[in-house]
């Protein structure tokens, strides 16, 4: 496979660029109110359409916010520290999804406490519908030829320009990461929540699924530069985000199946 390079730009009106990289975002948000709109025709739904048109937009405030800032803090804080106004240029790139999911639950607790339901009522709701985000942010990485792999002889590598290395065979994560995160993870919560979950269930589903398959990609994406490689060739800072998604995720099952067994009793 080779690497078809491609125009960041995908379109210009006048003096304004809008670049790939935002419509994708714009893509994903699209498609989660999409598979929102959807989950409100099932039968054991409590939402309303007024109510997903509503957190989308507390989603997207959140994701947006919690990205950039996530991505600053985590992975590139010196940088940030002294040209503190490329904070705010985030069509360049530059997202972190562990900041993106706090912005997220922080939107989540406000849209709770204006409907005055549980958090995780919201959570569950929620879940299957960022799916669409991350394949299609994924791709967007892809466009924007970031978050390369390592090089490989595999047949699954794709040959591409390393400004380094010159012409080099890498595996092409991003659509690993499109593939496991955003299709996988939505087919699978879109069917388990056809039918009623205990509180819970679903959000802890969602975690424990990225965390396992974000770690599982990290072991053949490259590291950010800056960072490296924080134990042997294999720890990455991804690894250490995503650990804690996997203990709270279980967690989070092993709690509402327990509830769900008070329940029924």
């Amino acid at each position: 496979m080779i690497y078809p390079s491609f125009d960041p730009i995908a379109l210009s009106i006048g003096p304004v660029d809008i670049g790939w990289y935002g419509l994708m975002y714009l893509f994903g948000f699209a498609g989660g109110w999409l598979m929102g709109r959807q989950q409100c025709k099932r039968k054991h739904s409590q939402w309303t359409t007024l109510m997903v048109d509503d957190i989308v937009f507390y989603i997207a405030l959140g994701v947006i916010l919690g990205g950039r800032l996530g991505y600053v803090l985590f992975y590139n804080l010196d940088y940030y520290a002294q040209n503190p106004l490329a904070i705010f240029q985030i069509w360049q790139g530059g997202m972190a999804f562990h900041g993106g999911l706090v912005g997220v639950i922080v939107a989540m607790g406000l849209f709770a406490r204006k409907y005055k339901v549980s958090i995780f009522t919201i959570s569950d709701f929620v879940a299957p519908c960022v799916a669409p985000g991350l394949g299609f942010g994924r791709i967007g990485n892809f466009i924007n030829s970031e978050l390369w792999g390592k090089v490989t002889d595999s047949p699954f590598g794709m040959t591409m320009v390393d400004p380094v290395l010159g012409s080099v065979k890498r595996y092409p994560t991003q659509l690993l990461e499109s593939l496991l995160e955003g299709l996988f993870i939505g087919v699978i919560l879109w069917i388990v929540g056809k039918k009623p979950t205990p509180p819970m269930f679903i959000s802890g589903l969602f975690l424990l699924l990225y965390g396992l398959f974000r770690s599982f990609v990290e072991l053949f994406r490259l590291p950010d530069a800056h960072i490296g490689y924080l134990l042997g060739d294999w720890l990455t800072m991804g690894h250490i985000l995503s650990f804690p998604m996997v203990a709270i995720g279980l967690i989070m099952i092993t709690l509402s199946q327990k509830n769900k067994k008070k329940l029924a009793q």
